[in-house]
């Protein structure tokens, strides 16, 4: 485990990157994607944040506290109902009309939902497409802006380029390959798994294909946070029930803010490609530095070698991905 202390030394050397850090982070009107947003803020100097999400009037409340915690920082928000791979699109546009580098990329956009499958007008179940295929749209859409902040830092100062999806790095399970988008195979048991190992394969392959970028799949832990807002009465006294029974378990929202932080900027998660040495974790594939990396509530590595390793073995890896590709070339033309 890696105290809390730990993690807040580690935060306040953020500083060491230098000013004009640039972060995005995808569901940062609420919960722990606001709740890291909040941690990065406080320890960033001068940086520009961008804020992705439905509600406006939260964002303005949120981009109020976010001054005040760090007076020289940027920070705007986008409009967008990030289910549609269309609304990511156009979100990515927005940020790369003023950004040629993004250095953080956190993707924690989701629903708690009891329903079935819940399609969208572009054809992906709702859940599974803000779990997974929107969080990999924004991903693919925005390499060329991770692949520059990897680049763009000068002579002796630390680099920062990482995609960080907070999901669940611990519970990989095997996969309907002849279904992956769920048509005819969906029950939320089977989206969790999906939106969970597609996550954990495509960001390995991915870590290959751009070693200059590193990638982190975390698991937070139990926060309570207002993800119960969109289910119907009996949904939520159920669920709230549960958190309760759970409280001794639970994560803080702003001690996970501070985790996701840590888990998103410490230079011990580095890329494929960096000459970290001894000091980088130990990746997804059981192999120091290897760029992608799966985390616990606790901010420590976690392995889950029975699933992945077969799946690396027999190409499965590198399927998932084309999939994803080809998802995205038929709702979107590429």
């Amino acid at each position: 485990m890696v105290s809390l202390e730990t993690v807040q030394n580690s935060n306040s050397a953020i500083k060491e990157y230098g000013p004009n850090l640039v972060a995005v982070f995808v569901g940062g009107t609420s919960g722990i994607g606001e709740s890291t947003a909040r941690a990065f803020m406080k320890y960033a100097v001068s940086p520009r944040v961008y804020l992705v999400g439905r509600s406006e009037t939260r964002a303005s409340q949120i981009m109020e506290d976010l001054r005040a915690l760090n007076p020289d920082g940027q920070i705007n928000f986008i409009k967008g109902d990030v289910s549609r791979l269309q609304e990511v699109d156009q979100a990515c546009k927005e940020i790369q009309a003023k950004e040629d580098k993004i250095n953080l990329l956190v993707l924690s956009a989701g629903i708690l939902t009891a329903k079935g499958r819940d399609e969208t007008d572009e054809g992906l179940d709702k859940k599974l497409s803000l779990h997974y295929y929107s969080r990999m749209r924004f991903l693919y859409n925005l390499l060329p802006q991770l692949t520059n902040a990897a680049q763009g830092a000068g002579s002796g100062q630390r680099s920062l380029s990482r995609v960080l999806s907070v999901l669940d790095g611990r519970g990989n399970a095997p996969l309907i390959m002849n279904d992956l988008s769920l048509k005819d195979n969906y029950s939320l048991w089977n989206c969790a798994n999906h939106a969970i190992t597609m996550t954990s394969l495509s960001m390995e392959e991915l870590a290959s294909l751009h070693p200059s970028i590193s990638f982190v799949h975390a698991y937070p832990g139990i926060v309570k946070t207002s993800i119960l807002r969109d289910n119907g009465f009996l949904i939520k006294t159920a669920l709230s029930a549960l958190f309760f029974l759970f409280s001794p378990m639970t994560v803080g929202l702003e001690e996970s803010g501070e985790r996701h932080a840590y888990v998103g900027t410490n230079p011990i998660f580095a890329p494929r490609g960096s000459k970290g040495g001894n000091d980088t974790a130990t990746g997804s594939d059981g192999l120091q530095g290897s760029g992608s990396y799966l985390v616990g509530a606790d901010s420590a590595t976690v392995s889950n070698q029975k699933v992945l390793e077969g799946y690396r073995a027999d190409g499965t890896r590198a399927s998932v991905w084309k999939h994803t590709l080809d998802i995205f070339k038929g709702i979107r033309g590429a």
